[in-house]
């Protein structure tokens, strides 16, 4: 494990994956993410694949290829490319297990960077292929709900924050029993700030679907300390947590890409929401964690 601090967090991250495992409120004493068994991760990074692909495949060049859930990267070893005190950079490149899974060569690299006020996560991709890279890239942190444990889920909201309209709207999701998108829309809540329930999450994932949300905050009456994630380069969010167990956390997950739309394997070239990287080329992506 990985460990990075500075005078108010501690962040310890796993190389395996590059996983965020802990973030902790020095002063307070207490975790702000999920450590349960009852889902054992904890922040996986998703790439290059968000969500559930049709028969876990795509197509390219007519040719179809194994997709897991999310991706690869969180089953990947990263590397140490350089650590201070307060940040880390871990980096994944292309390799033979990659590559049979997605015949591109590429590197990954993700830092983790302790600022006063949270976390910045900053993701670099690098197209080092002779050809277009198509890829998705989420995050999935899972923050402990109560915060240091402090009333229960339900005294806690969430607030979004941006240039967007109203009412909020989450992709219809149906299950097979995985969850896909149907393609379709509906209202998650009229109100910028909505009360949290473990009712809201019985269909299962909810993925906002409304431009220009910057800001999303979980906070509570009953305690001073907050998470507010500033999505930074990240077009979408998705909120989640088990959806069969009331279980004391919720994700809140910065997304540039969507699971598919319920159907057949996609030609990725024409993938909903995916980003295209041009050769030679690298594209930054960036999102913080605000906490008190």
């Amino acid at each position: 494990m990985i460990t990075i601090e500075n005078k108010n967090f501690q962040a310890v991250i796993d190389p395996q994956g590059a996983q965020l495992t802990h973030l902790f409120n020095k002063a307070a004493d207490f975790d702000y993410l999920w450590n349960g068994a009852e889902w054992p991760k904890h922040a996986p990074v998703l790439f290059p694949a968000i969500g559930r692909s049709n028969d876990d495949q795509y197509k390219l060049h007519g040719k179809k290829y194994s997709m897991p859930q999310h991706g690869f990267a969180s089953n990947q070893q990263f590397k140490i490319i350089s650590q201070t005190a307060a940040a880390v950079t871990l980096g994944l490149a292309a390799n033979s297990a990659t590559k049979k899974l997605y015949p591109f060569d590429f590197e990954l690299q993700l830092t983790f960077t302790l600022q006063p006020k949270g976390l910045v996560l900053s993701f670099m991709i690098n197209n080092q292929a002779n050809e277009t890279l198509p890829y998705s890239l989420g995050s999935h942190p899972a923050f402990n709900l109560p915060l240091a444990g402090v009333g229960e889920f339900n005294d806690y909201q969430l607030t979004f924050a941006g240039n967007f309209d109203l009412p909020l709207q989450a992709a219809e999701i149906v299950k097979t029993p995985a969850p896909y998108r149907t393609g379709k829309t509906e209202i998650f809540a009229a109100t910028q700030t909505i009360s949290l329930s473990h009712d809201l999450f019985k269909k299962g994932l909810r993925i906002i679907m409304n431009p220009g949300i910057e800001t999303i905050s979980l906070t509570s009456a009953a305690t001073e300390h907050t998470v507010k994630v500033v999505l930074g380069d990240f077009k979408n969010v998705c909120l989640w947590t088990k959806e069969d167990q009331d279980l004391p956390f919720l994700c809140i997950e910065p997304f540039n890409g969507l699971p598919d739309v319920l159907g057949e394997p996609v030609d990725w070239s024409t993938k909903e929401a995916s980003w295209y990287l041009e050769p030679g080329k690298h594209q930054l992506m960036q999102y913080e964690i605000e906490l008190a």
